[in-house]
Order: structure tokens, then sequence, then C-alpha cells
């Protein structure tokens, strides 16, 4: 039986247009998703839209539109980033959905049955925009931390016992290192929670955009926690009489979110689990911000980096290939266009892209448009550029459940550079004339190689790895990552190759 493997991303938000940290942080699962299938693991990769909440009743009350009209258009836009970005996700939620809703009423029943929530009443600071409570102390200038304003709430409210589950939490913390990334996150994580924690509103009575609580329709449920709670729906969680999916898929291997919102995720939602009863996530990554040429990205300043357009500028794969190598995933990263357009003409276009056009054109020219079959014995030389990838194939493996992309990246493109230095020492052309059988051995080990590098860059650049795949003709079953170990056996016909990453 294949082994499972179920990643999310953050459920976006609907008040807005999706902008490039969307992106950025589905792109880092998608890589991850696809890597996962190449390596035969049965892959369940979610993401979707948060719909309900304070903010998306004002934005659509703003819009003159009701609610539900307003959801459906803005969250189309998030379908759209999939396909624009070339998105392999397997599903789609939407917290407006029924299955959604049934799931959310679920679990608040389940906390309420085990004695979690009380009803009270609350009085404190209130975020709209990071739909989030704050206590006096985290009150900055009269702001949330976020800078975000805040505003004072007085109503009755249902309550989670949080402060019940701060010891249980920081002994999950401390049994389970790896389950908040990057360190520095971690550190934070378990700085607030030994800082102590207070039970938390659960509901609100001041709106009517949510999802009603059971059995006190003048209650609608806490955001958060009608949010968090997609990652169980979407592997129906509601369905009791065919909870297959649930049990094959939950607990989550990875939920990646950005460095805002890693509270929600890393202090609350294992508490709203460890009290629902539910097996915790094995990790939450959370990965920093971009700014755009140095500075802070905001709509007030007109900065915000619009992926589409990016994608309709530069490219896909060139875009995805930026996103992931510029930064060390995890750290804040600065979009900079001279730097993007460096990255596609030296890496995508001068090493990667030229590499493949000269060899195949070579091949094409001088072995009657075949690639030479396999030769009977192979140079050192040889030997040490065609296992430089299948001997590291571990490595790769490591790199990517570290979500360490531009590590990845970084000793692919070394591979990249030191075929094109073997190129030059081994200068094909001028084997041609006083050696043919050796020239064609140095073509088949550098088409060889450029089989393994295009396998392993199928998660990143997934067209362009495709196109040279089919160019030299490898059938589509043997490209996942064990066919790496496979020498390719040669004398098949190709075509003359097409430059591709145009410069820019």
């Amino acid at each position: 039986m294949k082994s499972t493997y179920y990643i999310t991303t953050p459920i976006y938000y609907v008040n807005d247009v999706p902008h490039i940290g969307h992106a950025y942080t589905t792109l880092a699962c998608d890589v991850i998703a696809r890597f996962k299938r190449l390596d035969e693991y049965e892959v369940f990769f979610l993401t979707g839209t948060d719909e309900h909440g304070q903010k998306v009743e004002m934005a659509a009350k703003n819009n003159g539109v009701n609610p539900k009209e307003f959801v459906d258009k803005v969250s189309e836009n998030f379908r759209n980033l999939l396909n624009c970005m070339n998105f392999s996700n397997d599903a789609f939620i939407r917290t407006t959905e029924e299955k959604h809703i049934k799931s959310c009423k679920k679990i608040w029943e389940k906390l309420l049955n085990n004695g979690n929530i009380y009803l009270d009443k609350y009085s404190g600071w209130y975020s709209v925009r990071d739909e989030a409570f704050f206590s006096e102390t985290e009150i900055v200038d009269g702001k949330a931390p976020s800078g975000a304003p805040v505003e004072w709430v007085e109503e009755p409210s249902y309550f989670f016992n949080l402060s019940k589950w701060e010891q249980k939490l920081l002994k999950f913390y401390e049994n389970n290192k790896d389950f908040i990334s990057p360190e520095t996150r971690r550190n934070e994580v378990i700085s607030f929670v030994k800082s102590g924690l207070k039970d938390l509103s659960i509901s609100r009575t001041s709106f009517s955009w949510g999802i009603k609580v059971p059995n006190d329709k003048n209650h609608i449920m806490y955001v958060w926690l009608d949010a968090l709670t997609n990652y169980l729906s979407a592997c129906e969680y509601s369905n009791e009489d065919n909870d297959e999916v649930f049990k094959k898929f939950w607990p989550a291997d990875i939920h990646m979110v950005g460095k805002d919102i890693i509270r929600f995720h890393a202090v609350y939602w294992p508490a709203f689990l460890m009290a629902a009863d539910l097996p915790l996530p094995k990790k939450v990554f959370a990965h920093g911000w971009w700014t755009n040429e140095g500075n802070k990205i905001s709509k007030s300043s007109g900065n915000v980096i619009d992926p589409f357009q990016l994608v309709g500028k530069y490219g896909i794969d060139q875009i995805r290939y930026f996103l992931l190598r510029e930064v060390p995933f995890g750290n804040d990263g600065d979009f900079s266009n001279s730097q993007l357009i460096n990255r596609i003409n030296s890496d995508l276009a001068n090493s990667y892209g030229n590499l493949f056009q000269r060899v195949v054109s070579m091949i094409f020219k001088n072995c009657n448009e075949t690639i030479p079959s396999k030769p009977k014995k192979f140079n050192q030389e040889d030997l040490m550029l065609i296992n430089s990838i299948k001997n590291n194939l571990n490595y790769y493996r490591e790199l990517i459940d570290k979500q360490n992309f531009d590590q990845y990246l970084k000793n692919i493109w070394i591979v990249i550079s030191n075929a094109n230095k073997y190129v030059d020492e081994q200068a094909p052309w001028a084997l041609k004339k006083n050696n043919f059988e050796r020239m064609e051995e140095v073509l088949f080990t550098l088409v060889e190689t450029i089989r393994q590098i295009s396998i392993l860059l199928q998660p990143f650049i997934p067209n362009t790895a495709e196109k040279i795949l089919e160019h030299i003709k490898i059938p589509h079953d043997k490209r996942k990552l064990k066919y790496v170990n496979f020498i390719l056996r040669g004398n098949v016909k190709i075509s003359i190759p097409k430059p591709l990453f145009p410069k820019i």
C-alpha cells in the first residue's frame, strides 16, 4: 500500500484579491506535493478560501452586495490563481460549503461535550482586520501588534478553556521538536505559551455572517475556529458513514502558513484538537514575507505584486523558480525585478536552457537525429557526472522534507554547471573528427544527466521539465523518482530543439 501525504495551504481570506504572498505559500505546497507524488506517495494537497467573519461582511457591504455574492466572486479569483501558477491541488475547500459547516458543528459539539466550552461575557480589544482578540499588554499605541486598528468589544460569548491546555502544549512542543519550523517561530510560540494562556472567546453576537453555534442561534462561531476546521472538513471529518478518507489522511503531514498566523496554527489549533480528542498535525511551517524593491508591501503605497501580471510578463516556470530559489524558505525576502531578470537570464536561459539546447542540437546534427545507445563503458569523468544526482536522491528527499527549496535548486544548478563545464572540456565537436565513438559517449553522458536533472526539476518548473523529457523521449511512466537510478538506453529519434527560456 502507498504511503500517504496530506499537505495544506492556509485557506485564503476573501476580503481582497490574490497577491504574491498567496502564490508563494501555495507554490511551496505544490512543490512538496509534486515531489511526493514523484516519490510514489498518495498525496492530498488542499487549498481554499476562508469566507466568513466581520471583515468579509464589511467588505461585501462596501461593495453593495450580499456576503454570499461577494465571496462567490472573490473565491473565484483564488481558483484562477491555481491555473495561472500551474498548481496541482487535489481539493479546494470553501468555508461556505455544507460539509464544512457540518464539520464545524461537529467539532463544536465535541468540545462542548468534553467540557471545554462555557458561556460568559467578553470585554476586550478586538481587531476586525486580524480577526483576533488582544490583551491590554499587546496593544501598542492604541493598535494591534500588526498595526491594525482595534475596538473595545463587550458582548456575551462562549469561551474555549485554552488556559487548561498550556502545560499540555508545552509538553507536546518538547516531545515533538519538529512540530514548528523554522526554529525562530518555534521559540516565538513557546515564549507566547509560557507567558500564560487565557481562555479564548470563540463566538460573537455583533454580526451575522458566519456559522451559527449549535443550539444558540444568537451566536456566530469565531472565524478562526471555523477556518482551522477546514483541514478536517476537506478530508471528510463530518462523514460518519464513510470516514475512510479521514482515516487515510488525518493527521496532516504539514500545514504551510505565513508567519503572521503561526499563533492560530501552533497554539489554538493543537489545543482545539487535543480538547476534541483528535490527533495533531505533524508539522506547521511558517514562512517569511516579501518586500518589494526593499519596501514593505501595502495597498496604501500601491506596491502590491500581482502574480497574474508577473506570470503574463515573464512566464510561469520563471516565476516559480525565482520565488523558491531567491530566498531561503522561512526567511523574509525582497522581490527585485532586476534580480528576477538576472535569475531568468543567468540560471534558466544561460545554464539549464543552454545545456539542453547545445547538447540536443549536437545530437540532432551529428548522430543522425538519434540519441546514441548506452555505452558499454564510461570514463571516470562520465561517471562523476552521471552519479552526481542518482547517488544523492536521499539528500534531495531530505531537503524537501525540511522545506529547504533554495538548497535543492542550488545543488541541481551545481550539476548543471558541471555538465556545461564537461561539454567544454570534452569538446564533442572536436571528437567528431578524430574519435566519433567517444563523441557519442560524451553526448550520451550529457543527455542522461539532463534526464536526471529534469526529473528532479519537475516539481519546480513542471512545464519546462516536461518539454525536455518529452523531447528526449522519456515515457510518462518513467519519470518517477525511482527511475533516476535507471540509466536510459538511448537509440531514440529526436527533433531539433527550440529555446526553452527566451532571454529578457
